[in-house]
């Protein structure tokens, strides 16, 4: 007889003890041309993350000009005076590095990605796109060729065309926030490379510019690199630009972009509120996230779970602009699709929902759920170099201190159930609501109007 083998497990591993952990506090210093630099050492992070951040907002696009930011912030990797656009790119790729740019209301962003090895010569190729872009007649033409393709196709998205339908509404036709971020056929169409360059001279400067720099930085002479690269960047000094103060119009109303025969409609209900400067910004993001940040949140468990109009609805709060005067605003919305015979139900039970939560607040249950969701996974959402990067480009955005987000994570730790539902209540009243449908008007319409929760206005869709 054989004896039968035996098995020597392993110990089972333990958790070890939770370490304590907060985000990031980055060093801040200055170059001699002017550029604000922000650093982040973070050892292990051998792929570095750099952003850079303009002052090239989008309400100082000249009239008539909507998506020339856009164009520039494009054009920035096509071509500078030492390669062609696609001698830059090869350049790109040789060094594994990766170079995004987009324009939104607060500025144009530069987004590079690099291994620390190749920091040198990643630095200097962003340099000389800052320094000398080429702008080249041809690139430019291709660019807003492109961009021009690409507007139908927003337009047939019901997420994007309830977007542009609901910044119509909200603000006024003389204010930039009203009209689409990357420009409409008729404004992207008159851009060319006079224009690119016109905006670029104007807006793009090195004095009101921040470099924020995040990785491993061991071995590396930052300042030294520094100064080799972005320093060799030269602009003028800018004289202080006014800033019109948001001002939104979030009367109660429904507006319904006709689709006939669509089998879905796309919701978007909207307003305009506080900034990250004001201090109920956590409470805010508290209760909103209990409302709509996750599968467990009222409006999907009652939505999805209970009735199953809808694959998921989403509360959230986007800052659109963000000052310490009190001028900046975000965008309060809940998102969602349903399908089309459910659409007036649908409606009926979301703000059954919000006046529910209004007479009767959230339970401490759901607010120990949305701090765990918040503030306990922190710590994996800025693993990465990147994460962290942007969220410290968009604290130089919206002028708030370097300290912000640490402060942020402890603030929503210390909010409290009461103060939670007062924000939400108070972000979400149920009769100072935008509501924008993508749908077909000829089924949706009367039972929308018979809810009760607005003026009822059909506008056909491009």
């Amino acid at each position: 007889m054989t004896e039968l083998a035996t098995m020597e497990f392993h110990p089972r591993p333990q958790a070890g003890e939770a370490k304590p952990w907060a985000f990031p506090a980055p060093e801040r210093g200055a170059l001699d041309n002017g550029l604000t630099v922000l650093r982040c050492h973070r050892p292990g992070q051998q792929v570095v993350a750099v952003e850079v951040v303009l002052d090239a907002p989008l309400d100082a696009e000249p009239e008539g000009l909507d998506g020339v930011a856009t164009i520039m912030a494009r054009a920035f990797s096509e071509g500078t005076d030492k390669h062609s656009a696609e001698e830059f790119a090869a350049e790109l790729e040789r060094c594994g590095a990766t170079l995004d740019a987009h324009a939104d209301h607060p500025g144009v962003r530069l987004s590079l990605e690099v291994p620390a090895s190749r920091l040198p010569k990643g630095l200097g190729l962003v340099a000389d796109a800052l320094r000398a872009p080429a702008f080249a007649d041809s690139e430019i033409e291709r660019l807003v060729r492109n961009r021009l393709d690409e507007i139908p196709h927003e337009l047939a998205n019901p997420s994007r065309r309830a977007a542009k339908e609901l910044a119509k509404e909200l603000f006024p036709a003389s204010a930039r926030m009203s009209r689409p971020r990357q420009g409409t056929e008729e404004t992207v169409a008159r851009i060319d490379s006079a224009a690119v360059r016109g905006f670029y001279e104007k807006h793009v400067r090195p004095a009101t510019a921040t470099a924020v720099v995040v990785g491993d930085l061991t071995g590396v002479d930052l300042d030294a690199l520094l100064a080799d690269t972005l320093g060799a960047w030269t602009g003028s000094q800018a004289q202080p630009r006014p800033v019109p103060p948001v001002v939104a119009d979030d009367t109660g109303r429904v507006v319904i972009v006709d689709r006939p025969g669509a089998v879905q409609t796309q919701l978007l209900i909207g307003r305009t509120g506080p900034d990250r400067h004001d201090r109920v910004w956590p409470a805010q993001v508290l209760g909103t996230y209990c409302l709509g940040g996750t599968l467990t949140s009222r409006l999907d468990r009652v939505l999805r779970e209970e009735k199953g109009y809808t694959y998921g609805v989403r509360a959230f709060g986007q800052v659109l602009r963000s000052a310490p005067d009190g001028t900046g605003a975000s965008m309060l919305a809940i998102s969602g699709s349903v399908d089309t015979p459910n659409t007036g139900p649908a409606l009926d039970d979301l703000w059954t929902v919000l006046r529910t939560l209004a007479a009767e607040g959230l339970t401490d249950e759901e607010r120990d759920v949305a701090v765990q969701n918040l503030v306990g996974v922190a710590p994996l959402k800025y693993e990465t170099a990147a994460a962290v990067a942007s969220t410290l480009a968009d604290q130089v955005e919206q002028h708030l201190p370097d300290h912000y987000q640490a402060d942020l994570y402890r603030q929503l730790a210390a909010t409290g159930t009461v103060e939670a539902t007062a924000a939400v209540v108070n972000a979400f009243p149920v009769d100072r609501l935008v509501t924008v449908l993508v749908g077909d008007a000829a089924q949706i319409k009367a039972p929308v109007e018979a809810l009760g929760i607005g003026e009822v206005t059909v506008v056909t869709a491009e």
